[in-house]
């Protein structure tokens, strides 16, 4: 690690310490040259695999889409934030845990619906509206006597 002040490269870890639950590693550093000390925090860089679309195409997952499309579905709807930043986790820990570079839009719908039907169960019925594109009333009485099975 260089030093920050001066540049050189000989720098020792005088402390470290897990921060952010234990996602980041806080690190106190001392410069051997000129003795000034700094801190520097390491955390694990995960990639997300790209998203392949029904049309073919493919894109790098991207996080905001995720989130405005939970937030859509749950506009109006008596849910938190930190519920609905639990659930983009929960399916961004899934989308990882596959080990796959691709992965269809398909399989993010799925698990987008399965977090909205624990979450709220409007949401769910909205999402999946949009998502599987009903045509018809029957098409959402369908979708909610589905939801009591």
């Amino acid at each position: 690690m260089h030093c920050p002040f001066c540049g050189t490269q000989d720098t020792k870890v005088i402390d470290s310490r897990l921060v952010a639950d234990g996602a980041s590693v806080r690190r106190r550093r001392e410069c051997n040259h000129c003795k000034e000390r700094f801190t520097t925090f390491e955390t694990a860089e995960l990639v997300m695999p790209r998203v392949i679309k029904t049309d073919g195409s493919r894109e790098p997952f991207n996080e905001d889409k995720l989130r405005n499309g939970l937030l859509r579905a749950l506009e109006k709807r008596p849910v938190s934030l930190e519920l609905m930043e639990q659930a983009i986790n929960k399916i961004k820990s899934s989308i990882r845990a596959t080990g796959e570079r691709e992965i269809s839009s398909n399989f993010v719908g799925s698990l987008v619906m399965e977090n909205l039907k624990q979450i709220d169960k409007v949401a769910y019925v909205r999402f999946a509206s949009v998502y599987r594109s009903f045509e018809d009333i029957r098409e959402f009485g369908e979708e909610i006597a589905r939801l009591n099975d």
